[in-house]
């Protein structure tokens, strides 16, 4: 993000450092948490460390939610800033998301079936006048 000799190809930065900065953890301990945990790779290669440095075009591979992202490394950054900067970091490489269907409706009954609701039971009452 700078021009400083550091973001020549010969830059590193620790791996749970940059996928902080990067934004893709909340936090740096949450991040290292998730290295520590053999979740993340490293081209390809599963790492057990947070101190593992990381470097230009390195292609990183870890799990974020109910998915598995792949992010390519493209430059590194001096702070945490905004999601505008943290994007300029990498090239995203993940599949794209499925959009998940509803497997069953939301509960249906009909119109005076069973106990009735709020909107209902408030009608009765005008009826009854109370």
């Amino acid at each position: 993000m700078t021009d400083k000799p550091e973001t020549q190809t010969g830059a590193t930065r620790r791996i749970d450092l940059w996928l902080w900065h990067a934004r893709f953890f909340k936090t740096r301990s949450l991040a290292s948490k998730v290295c520590r945990a053999g979740k993340v790779r490293l081209n390809g290669q599963i790492i057990r460390k947070a101190s593992v440095t990381v470097g230009l075009e390195d292609v990183l591979t870890f799990p974020q939610g109910d998915h598995v992202r792949i992010a390519r490394i493209l430059d590194f950054a001096e702070r945490r800033g905004p999601a505008a900067e943290a994007q300029k970091l990498y090239e995203d490489l993940s599949p794209p998301r499925l959009k998940k269907e509803r497997t069953s409706p939301v509960a249906v009954r009909e119109a005076g079936s069973g106990r009735p609701t709020k909107v209902e039971r408030r009608a009765l009452d005008r009826l009854r006048n109370r």
